[in-house]
């Protein structure tokens, strides 16, 4: 399989326009890759430049653009075997670019200084660097350590931030406590967002995610108030029913 962070660069590099070469470039020495590929984790500090990073990586927008990449049925196949087309498909090329720094730099930064470093892009971000951020974090290095940052994101009163970590990202059903992905789905049904759209729903549905959608429901129909059209796919008996209806 080929390696995620190449895979990334060789898509962007497809895309780039000319004036941004030197940004590519730049990207490529700050994340440690080229000649430095090879030299152990231990030595990225002695390299890393934190805010040269983060400045490279709040100018992709102006250096890139936000035009929607259209991947060629053989990209879309390369991406999806490498396990991360969810990272950019039917994303500008800004979040291309910033997805490929995030996962280069987190082959090479130690632990530490990684965590503090999503930290501040996240805290200093705008809501596109917010969001390239969370739909990268699936493919970064020990996945898992940045789950108080996920669950932070889930928090937001900007939806476009809350779709980018909740929907098409297998991030939280992978690594959500059972606590913090029910009420990110709860979250997502009284806000509106489709249940559909939550990868991995079927595989972390629950006895107790579907007695806290019947509570909210009767809440709801107490009110007076609509209850969402997909709350069934939270029952439990939503696999069942499907499986034993009859074909048209």
């Amino acid at each position: 399989m080929q390696d995620s962070s190449l895979l990334l660069v060789e898509i962007l590099s497809r895309r780039i326009p000319p004036v941004a070469r030197s940004w590519l470039e730049r990207v490529e020495t700050l994340t440690g890759t080229g000649a430095r590929l090879g030299a152990p984790v231990s030595e990225a500090s002695t390299w890393f430049d934190r805010d040269r990073f983060l400045a490279t990586f709040t100018a992709a927008v102006r250096v890139l653009g936000k035009e929607p990449l259209g991947l060629r049925a053989e990209e879309r196949d390369e991406l999806a075997a490498a396990g991360i087309a969810g990272a950019i498909e039917g994303r500008g090329l800004d979040e291309l670019g910033r997805v490929t720094m995030l996962v280069q730099v987190s082959r090479r930064l130690p632990a530490p200084e990684l965590e503090l470093l999503l930290r501040v892009c996240y805290e200093q971000g705008d809501g596109r660097e917010r969001q390239a951020l969370l739909r990268a974090l699936p493919f970064l290095v020990e996945a898992e350590r940045f789950v108080p940052l996920a669950v932070e994101a889930c928090r937001t009163n900007e939806l476009p931030v809350f779709e980018a970590i909740t929907c098409e990202n297998p991030y939280p059903a992978a690594y959500f406590p059972d606590l913090n992905f029910n009420q990110m789905v709860l979250k997502a049904m009284f806000i509106g967002v489709a249940l559909a759209r939550i990868v991995g729903l079927d595989r972390r549905r629950s006895s107790e995610l579907a007695r806290m959608a019947e509570d909210f429901a009767s809440e709801r129909r107490a009110a007076g108030r609509s209850v969402p059209a997909d709350i069934g796919l939270l029952s439990l008996d939503h696999e069942r029913e499907r499986a034993t209806r009859i074909p048209e």
